[in-house]
């Protein structure tokens, strides 16, 4: 049996080392480990493929390779096969969301699952689809639908990991906090002293009113952190530090 809850990535008679060790490192990426190769066309171990994989050896060294596919999928319960076209078939067609969804419910029930990859030039046999129970189609341009092998395995490997993630959507990705409101409040009244001061109001004092609330309301759009309130500050006081020195200036002219 598989030895993990995750699905066995199976790479059916791929070409190139290159694409070998890209897929395990795209494995790596989303914790897929477990790696089955069928009779790779340049033999095994591959120096190239181990020089793509970019310290994601250890998928490689812990590498199966198998003769057949019927080998390969013998010990698993529910296989899936990847596929760009319709087959004189009747499978299950999901796309790699839905894969995705179903591998993760699978995974959790015990059922050990594993994904067929086919060769780089033409895909998987018709005899290798046939093993398969369900069948998953990316949604591609129709115009231009060939994918590398690797980023076939990306694609199933980000899903299978998004299908159980939980970061969430939108973030901040630093230890900083949102300001307060009586941070934003005191920022605010500041440079409403400092345009008083300087008369800005003057020509417009029956708009002061609408353009501070707008003015507010702009600031508070911006989901200012408590650096950025420090950073205005600054600013705020760097410009009328400049002004009071140009009048103190004037004075001893």
């Amino acid at each position: 049996m598989s030895k993990t809850n995750q699905p066995v990535i199976i790479l059916v008679e791929p070409q190139m080392g290159e694409n070998i060790g890209a897929s395990a490192r795209a494995m790596l990426n989303f914790g897929l480990t477990e790696l089955r190769i069928v009779k790779p066309r340049d033999g095994w171990p591959n120096e190239r493929a181990v020089a793509m994989a970019s310290r994601a050896d250890r998928v490689l060294e812990n590498a199966r390779i198998f003769d057949t596919t019927a080998e390969a999928v013998a010990d698993l319960q529910y296989v899936y096969a990847t596929t760009a076209r319709q087959r004189d078939v009747i499978k299950k067609t999901s796309t790699p969301n839905g894969a995705a969804t179903d591998l993760r419910h699978q995974s959790q029930t015990g059922i050990a699952t594993g994904i067929l990859f086919g060769k780089e030039s033409v895909g998987l046999s018709a005899d290798d689809v046939t093993l398969a129970d369900s069948l998953i189609s990316v949604p591609l341009n129709p115009e231009f639908s060939s994918i590398n092998l690797a980023q076939a395995v990306l694609l199933l490997g980000y899903e299978w990991f998004q299908a159980a993630d939980d970061t969430p959507d939108h973030q901040i990705l630093n230890k900083e906090r949102p300001a307060t409101k009586a941070e934003l409040s005191y920022l605010f009244d500041r440079i409403e002293r400092e345009l008083d001061a300087r008369g800005f109001f003057d020509p417009i004092i029956n708009r002061k009113p609408v353009i501070l609330r707008n003015m507010r309301t702009m600031f508070q759009r911006l989901g200012l952190m408590e650096s950025d309130v420090r950073a205005f500050q600054g600013g705020v006081k760097g410009l009328s530090m400049k002004v009071k020195d140009k009048k103190n200036d004037g004075n001893h002219s």
